[in-house]
């Protein structure tokens, strides 16, 4: 496995993470702007994780 794949992977962990307690948080608070803002981490981690699968394939 390479390091840049590793890497994206953990970012892409960290984001999914983030966004699930911004999107949980918001549900819990009614605050739709803050569940709208974990969706889209939570997005951005899954974008971020297959580019390092991607770059492990290589």
């Amino acid at each position: 496995m390479s390091d840049n794949g590793l890497s994206d992977k953990i970012k892409g962990g960290i984001s999914k993470t983030k966004g699930e307690v911004k999107d949980q948080v918001g549900n819990a608070t009614n605050n739709k702007s803050l569940q709208a803002e974990g969706k889209m981490d939570k997005a951005k981690g899954e974008v971020q994780e297959g580019i390092g699968k991607l770059k492990d394939d290589k």
